[in-house]
């Protein structure tokens, strides 16, 4: 690929044997410790499921891309990059990176994965533009035994023979009805006359809410979004992996704690009274994808600290799963970082879905299943 800048020459191409000892030069001039060593490049100068290109500039290297390709899945994986310093701030990066993408979509690969040490700004800053999501960090990761923040982006848009379920996305009026928006959508997947809109998302959120959270107004509990389900003509049944009142670890002060174990307790006898069911067992993901076959929708707790780093329980709409990932409409789109269409069908590998789906110290998991009546 060639560069139309008239001042320059730039090429992306593969990286041959003849670049090994320009490729330890560089590694050494942009690394100080978690190298590759040119016993490592040799490898993967010959290695098939990998993806390894480098970046000239008039005909010099100026930098390298390294991405595995995860035999058996559609993951891939960003392994290794780097630009010379002496040909930064020209977008070299950039260029290699989508030149790296376009080239495991080629592949079959829906998904890009990466780590990158949270203290390279500049980088994650890079891959927050070309709007790479971050979804966990590793501990001790690296050799000087800093962070690694761990980070992902979809690549390839399923193929329109798997098509998703029809299911509207909502967009949260407020920062605390997430519940809502997510069981509007679940609600107007399978009935269309359910149209999402503010008014309904904040009636469902007075009758659902927990009236306290961590902080500021509160969440809305599993019971209470069922119970606003059913209210509407929907069967519902709520999956809680905790017998205990949940989300009060959350709050400080014992009348806070009082109130929303108060709450909790009328949910569960409005439960009963009304024959929703109450299963007090973990949800899987297996189950997940048997209600999903059924025609049904699936409504979740994740913990929004691996999407946003912050520790809030927050509700996703499932919108579909298949052998790899599921799909999630969510309703909070961080706007500074991302377009409202990447919260629509986010893809979520399951690992990393079985991770983000425990909330709190008491490792919380719960649903709600509905069911349009017939």
């Amino acid at each position: 690929m060639k560069s139309t800048d008239t001042t320059q020459s730039i090429i992306i191409r593969p990286a041959k044997p003849d670049d090994l000892y320009g490729l330890v030069e560089l590694e050494e001039a942009c690394f100080s410790s978690d190298r590759l060593s040119l016993r490592r490049f040799k490898y993967w100068l010959k290695a098939e499921h990998c993806i390894f290109k480098v970046i000239l500039v008039e005909g010099n290297l100026a930098g390298y891309g390294l991405v595995l390709l995860h035999k058996g899945t559609r993951l891939a994986r960003l392994y290794s990059m780097a630009v010379s310093s002496i040909f930064r701030d020209r977008g070299l990066a950039q260029q290699l990176l989508t030149d790296l993408e376009s080239e495991a979509v080629a592949e079959g690969r829906l998904f890009m994965r990466l780590e990158v040490s949270e203290h390279n700004t500049s980088a994650i800053g890079l891959y927050r533009k070309l709007g790479y999501k971050a979804f966990g960090e590793y501990e001790n990761y690296y050799q000087d035994q800093s962070d690694a923040l761990r980070m992902q982006k979809r690549i390839r848009r399923m193929a329109s023979a798997e098509p998703y379920p029809p299911t509207p996305w909502y967009q949260q009026s407020t920062h605390f009805t997430c519940g809502p928006s997510s069981l509007m959508m679940a609600m107007a997947s399978l009935d269309d006359k359910i149209i999402p809109n503010q008014e309904l998302e904040l009636d469902i959120w007075r009758e659902a809410t927990t009236i306290f959270m961590t902080s500021g107004h509160g969440g809305c509990h599993p019971i209470g979004l069922a119970l606003a389900a059913q209210k509407r003509g929907f069967s519902a049944k709520v999956y809680v992996s905790s017998r205990k009142p949940l989300f009060v670890d959350g709050v400080r002060t014992e009348k806070k704690k009082e109130i929303m174990t108060l709450v909790e307790e009328q949910f569960v006898k409005r439960a009963k009274e009304t024959g929703i069911k109450i299963h007090y067992r973990s949800i899987s993901q297996k189950s997940v994808q048997k209600f999903l076959a059924e025609g049904a929708m699936v409504i979740i707790l994740i913990s929004a600290y691996r999407l946003e780093g912050k520790k809030l329980p927050h509700w996703v709409t499932v919108t579909a799963i298949d052998e790899l990932c599921l799909y999630v409409h969510d309703p909070d789109p961080n706007l500074e970082l991302q377009n409202p269409l990447d919260c629509q069908h986010m893809p979520i590998a399951r690992d990393d879905f079985a991770k983000m789906t425990v909330f709190g110290n008491n490792r919380l998991r719960t649903a709600v299943i509905l069911e349009k009546i017939k």
